[in-house]
């Protein structure tokens, strides 16, 4: 179905507004679903992501501006972020030793295992998009994503 049909367009939109919408469509779809299929773990996007970065680090602790750094969407708040996880059990949070307004985050075994849950539905979702495209037409989507993020 085309960008025209999606937002039941009678006229001609410009290729530069065509793009955009596309590009914002799509990600607004692939986050419905990515969320669907976090839903019954009862986590968020943002939440999957900082765990990810969490288990990235191998046992090492990481402070909140290594979280922020590395997060998807800049503008989530780390440190409710952190909080809801620690709630739940996923995630540890020690001030550092060597200095004291820095605080250190770690994954629990908890935030382990859920994601070892988890990496199966994730790979399965992701997969689901490649699916009917070709590996060299994917190497070209992400160059031709990156080519225009960049600009």
């Amino acid at each position: 179905m085309t960008i025209e049909e999606i937002i039941k367009s009678n006229s001609p939109i410009a290729l530069p507004k065509k793009t955009v919408l596309n590009i914002m469509y799509t990600q607004n779809l692939m986050a419905e679903r990515f969320n669907e299929v976090l839903k019954p773990f009862d986590i968020s996007a943002e939440q999957f992501n900082v765990l990810r970065i969490l288990r990235g680090q191998k046992g090492n602790p990481a402070n909140m501006y290594l979280i922020q750094e590395r997060m998807l969407a800049k503008t989530s708040n780390t440190t409710r972020l952190v909080d809801k996880l620690l709630l739940k059990g996923l995630v540890t949070r020690e001030i550092c030793p060597e200095n004291r307004r820095k605080m250190e985050v770690k994954i629990t075994q908890k935030g382990l295992d859920l994601l070892v849950d988890l990496d199966p539905k994730v790979d399965e979702h992701e997969a689901l998009y490649a699916s009917n495209m070709s590996e060299e037409e994917l190497e070209n989507l992400n160059f031709l994503l990156e080519k225009y993020r960049n600009s």
